[in-house]
This record gives C-alpha cells, sequence and structure tokens, in this order.
C-alpha cells in the first residue's frame, strides 16, 4: 500500500470519526478531567501547558485532515457539474474543468456571464428571460 494512499484511508477514517458525537464527548471528558484536576496541580504552569500543547497537537493534525476532506469534496462536486454540463443539452463545454483554468481565463468567463446576468435582469423577468441564450464569445 503506497503511503499515500494509507493516508488517504485514514485521513477519510479520522475526519468521519472526528465528526461524531462519541468524539465530542470524549473531547469534553478530557477539558472536564484537566479543569477537575486543576486544584490537584495549584493550576501550575505545567497543568496549564498540557492542555495547550495537547490542543494545539490536536489543531494542528486537524487543519490537514480538514482539508483533506475539502479537496476530496471539491473534486467529487467538480465532477459531478462536469457530467452535468456535458449531459445537458445547450449547455457550453467550454465550461468543463473551468477550476483548472488560470484567474485571467476565469476572469474572461465570468465577464461573459456576468454581462449575460445584467441582460437578464433588465428584462424584468420576462418569459424572453428563460432558456439557454448564447453567452458572446467576443473578448
Amino acid at each position: 500500500m503506497s503511503p499515500s494512499h494509507l493516508f488517504s484511508r485514514v485521513a477519510k477514517w479520522a475526519s468521519r470519526a472526528a465528526g461524531r458525537p462519541p468524539v465530542f464527548t470524549l473531547a469534553l471528558l478530557v477539558v472536564l478531567v484537566w479543569i477537575l484536576t486543576g486544584p490537584l496541580f495549584g493550576f501550575s504552569d505545567t497543568w496549564q501547558l498540557v492542555i495547550n500543547t495537547g490542543t494545539t497537537i490536536v489543531t494542528f493534525l486537524m487543519v490537514f485532515l480538514i482539508q483533506n476532506a475539502q479537496n476530496r469534496d471539491t473534486e467529487a462536486i467538480q465532477l459531478k457539474l462536469d457530467e452535468l454540463i456535458r449531459a445537458t443539452r445547450g449547455a457550453h463545454n467550454a465550461l468543463l474543468d473551468l477550476e483548472e483554468l488560470e484567474e485571467r481565463e476565469l476572469d474572461v468567463f465570468r465577464a461573459r456571464y456576468v454581462a449575460l446576468a445584467r441582460s437578464a435582469r433588465k428584462l424584468g423577468g420576462e418569459e424572453t428571460d428563460r432558456g439557454t441564450p448564447e453567452v458572446n464569445d467576443s473578448d
């Protein structure tokens, strides 16, 4: 098993587990135990350092898990949107895989759709505002 495949499996498992009520309950119990042990340790600097270090480590690792989950979700959504564009009659196949374009290229597409939206709003919701009007290809 490759390291990236192993990471992917562990990240999926951990991100699913982290969002469940038992994990929240466990985290809450850890905090409660830490609070209750405060008087035992005289609310010392070491006592405070334990929770600060623990939460910092968990937060640091969770950033990577959350980013991995968001990347996976975003990629799946983009693929689904690409399929909807591909399968819809009258849709512009040039919109497939837009997320791979440079910012300048995206701005060209955005300007075309902003112009289309302005034109549609001028119609005031009339029947002619419906359908699939062509996007102006002039730059």
